[in-house]
């Protein structure tokens, strides 16, 4: 189910070039492609070391930076085909890490439960969630594909 969500990202992604440089709004928060991307490839490190840590048995390190709330200059950059590209290298690979990580695990590893923290079951459905893909959504005038 990640790699089905970033397979939805890149789609998107391949539209992106044609941003006319305004960032979008959504909810209490503005996007752009760069900070699309940015958060995509945050949000599924971000998750990975917090359950690689669970599964060692070590404490995990608090993600204390709220990173959907800024918006860097990097952010507004303009996304060219060459950050496409690199967006498609990236995402893919970390998408993959996921799912072999997740296909090793057993249901009752899935499942634990910590206090206060998600399963990792719920960890992977919450990857899945197209939020800031969707938020910048498809800015081609032609029609998409797929």
């Amino acid at each position: 189910m990640i790699e089905q969500a970033v397979s939805h990202a890149l789609r998107l992604a391949q539209s992106w070039p044609h941003w006319d440089g305004t960032p979008i709004p959504a909810d209490d928060r503005f996007y752009t492609p760069h900070k699309a991307i940015r958060r995509i490839g945050d949000h599924l490190i971000d998750h990975l070391a917090e359950v690689e840590a669970r599964l060692a048995g070590v404490p995990t390190i608090p993600d204390r930076w709220h990173a959907s709330a800024i918006t860097t200059p990097g952010d507004l950059a303009v996304f060219t085909a060459a950050d496409l590209a690199e967006a498609e290298s990236r995402l893919t690979r970390l998408a993959q890490i996921w799912t072999v990580r997740l296909a090793g695990l057993t249901a009752e590893q899935l499942d634990h439960r910590e206090p206060g923290a998600w399963t990792i079951r719920e960890i992977a459905e919450h990857l899945s969630d197209t939020y800031y893909a969707d938020a910048v959504g498809w800015l081609s005038e032609v029609p998409q594909v797929g």
